[in-house]
């Protein structure tokens, strides 16, 4: 029976998708644990894995209002606003993410450590040699952050410039954000990384990934930019949907009869404490439309929104398995999960955000032609209706959005991941 190890940043969109991992691996009967922050030690059991806490220094609630405790994060966005949040949310807990593993696996061998790629510890775990480190499978809850000749720096929401000009601007761009934006995120893993193994660091701390035993983004390659230069580790799964359709059907559900279109509209589950952002702007322009708009608060009460127009209704959540067949357009502040759900159904997307990956989402959106991206944080009610109204009536965006649901329609999600860990950990047996 293998051992598998699961770690994750304590931020619910990165430990949900790997909730639905340990549901899958224990289910098989192996040994799950799973390393994460306290406030998921009871979901984490009804998984089936044992719930190991992050140390007090690498925990956080991601519920708080990150500007409250960083005020200087409110004012920034694009590249400077992730610099800020890799910084101090991510690298600097890198440490005790490593040690923590490590401990564990001193207390108990993992046989495989599947981690998400803001889990920072997995760049000082991979200073240690296989034996006595675990094989460390890196799993894609986010647009693939690795390093590529063919790609734009990530977090500048740049999309792909084929031919000569187009690498000659990622060069350039590379040395910038490496020189002006991230030396700090740099400096600081270069001297914890000199502190556990005696040595400089031996690559850029958000390229680890490249560098892990095995890579599994959770979406399919028609929404991942091309890398002539990707490793051939990388493998794509397709999405690990979480559990979308346990929501109870909210009773104006038989509104959705099809006698107008569907707009769905959600800020997710965490960066909802300001409607402000996009829900409240969204309503107001798309007030007047010949629409239903089904508004999810993310758990948020009903009462906190914003007057609703009348063609407007909400539930604190929606069941999507129900809801994204009967949707024509899902406005979302771009979280990478919601967003791989809606194209599993072929929903076209207007997609707006300025902060943490979610520029990376949103410019895949518009490069997959899926959908409509506004690119500043606090768009107008006129800019969300006119994203939404072409949507509406431009067919090749849904058409784009069904090409896409085609190909994850053949992915195997949980279980092509699960092959890729076996046959890590059986190489590993055989060459002990």
């Amino acid at each position: 029976m293998p051992s598998i190890m699961i770690a994750t940043m304590p931020v619910h969109g990165h430990v949900t998708p790997l909730l639905a991992v340990a549901r899958h691996f224990a289910g098989r009967g192996d040994r799950v644990r799973f390393l994460t922050g306290a406030r998921f030690a009871e979901l984490v059991a009804a998984t089936g894995a044992e719930h190991l806490p992050l140390p007090a220094e690498a925990d956080f609630d991601d519920r708080q209002d990150w500007n409250r405790t960083f005020p200087e994060r409110a004012a920034l966005s694009g590249t400077r606003a992730i610099a800020h949040d890799l910084e101090h949310i991510f690298v600097r807990p890198g440490r005790a993410q490593h040690d923590a593993v490590m401990a564990a696996h001193a207390a108990e061998p993992a046989d495989a450590l599947l981690a998400d790629p803001a889990f920072i510890g997995g760049a000082f775990l991979l200073g240690h040699p296989l034996g006595v480190r675990p094989p460390i499978v890196m799993c894609g809850i986010c647009p693939l952050m690795i390093a590529s000749r063919d790609t734009a720096p990530f977090g500048t929401g740049l999309m792909p410039l084929r031919g000569p000009l187009g690498r000659l601007r990622n060069t350039a761009l590379a040395s910038l954000t490496a020189k002006v934006l991230f030396p700090a995120i740099e400096q600081i893993a270069d001297r914890t990384f000199h502190r556990v193994h005696g040595r400089s660091i031996p690559f850029a701390v958000l390229d680890w990934p490249r560098h892990a035993d095995a890579i599994v983004q959770f979406t399919v390659p028609e929404f991942e930019y091309p890398r002539s230069d990707a490793p051939a580790t990388l493998h794509f799964a397709g999405p690990i949907s979480a559990s979308g359709s346990r929501a109870p059907l909210p009773p104006w559900w038989p509104e959705l009869d099809g006698s107008r279109p569907v707009v769905h509209l959600t800020q997710g589950t965490i960066g909802n404490s300001d409607y402000g952002q996009l829900i409240a702007p969204a309503l107001d322009g798309l007030a007047d439309e010949d629409v239903l708009i089904a508004v999810a608060t993310g758990g948020r009460p009903l009462d906190s929104l914003p007057p609703l127009p009348a063609n407007a209704r909400a539930a604190e959540f929606l069941p999507y398995d129900e809801l994204l067949p009967k949707t024509d357009v899902y406005v979302t502040n771009g979280g990478y999960g919601g967003v791989q759900y809606a194209l599993r159904y072929g929903v076209p997307i207007v997609a707006a955000g300025r902060q943490e990956d979610k520029p990376e989402v949103i410019a895949r959106v518009a490069w997959a032609g899926v959908g409509r991206r506004i690119r500043t944080r606090i768009p107008a009610p006129s800019t969300i209706r006119r994203a939404v109204r072409a949507v509406l009536d431009d067919h090749h965006y849904r058409d784009a959005a069904c090409r896409i649901a085609g190909h994850i329609a053949g992915t195997r999600g949980v279980h092509e991941l699960a092959e890729i860990v076996d046959a890590l950990v059986a190489e590993r047996t055989a060459s002990e």
